[in-house]
C-alpha cells in the first residue's frame, strides 16, 4: 500500500504547479491596489459573492459590508506593502501567502502593524475570485 501511495504521488507531479487562467501575483496584487485607492467599482467583480475578510481582530466582514465600508471613506488605506508572497495552485485554486505592513483610518482613527495574510482565489467561470482574505498581526 505504500508503494501504491509513493508511485501515485510520483506519478502525479505536483499539483500546486497547475494554474488555470495564468493566475500570477498581479492578479493578487490587483487586490491590494484597488483597496489603495478605494475603487469599489474595479474590486467588486474580484471577489466573490460569498467573499468573506476577517480581519487581524477576529471580525469577519462580507463582501457587501467591506465594500460599503471601502466607499463611504469610513476605512481608508494610506499603504499596502506585501513581502514573501508565495502562491501555490491547486487545479482551480490558488492560495496566496505572505507578509504585509499596513496603515491606514478605521473609523477616525489612524492604525498600523506587520501582518500575516492568507488568501483563497478561486477559477470561476474564466474568472478568478477572491473567497477568502485573513490575517494575523504579528506587530
Amino acid at each position: 500500500m505504500r508503494f501504491l501511495y509513493i508511485a501515485i504521488l510520483f506519478c502525479s507531479g505536483p499539483s500546486w504547479a497547475l494554474c488555470p487562467g495564468q493566475f500570477d501575483s498581479t492578479t493578487d496584487q490587483q487586490w491590494n491596489q484597488f483597496r489603495l485607492h478605494s475603487d469599489v467599482k474595479r474590486l467588486d467583480p474580484l471577489l466573490s459573492d460569498d467573499f468573506v475578510l476577517t480581519h487581524s481582530d477576529g471580525r469577519l466582514e462580507n463582501k457587501q459590508s467591506y465594500l460599503q465600508d471601502l466607499a463611504s471613506s469610513n476605512r481608508v488605506n494610506t499603504q499596502i506593502e506585501n513581502f514573501d508572497v508565495q502562491i501555490r495552485c491547486f487545479e482551480n485554486t490558488a492560495l496566496v501567502t505572505g507578509r504585509t505592513v499596513q496603515q491606514g483610518i478605521s473609523a477616525g482613527k489612524k492604525w498600523q502593524g506587520e501582518f500575516r495574510f492568507t488568501r483563497v482565489w478561486f477559477y470561476h467561470h474564466k474568472q478568478w475570485l477572491l473567497q477568502a482574505s485573513h490575517s494575523s498581526r504579528l506587530r
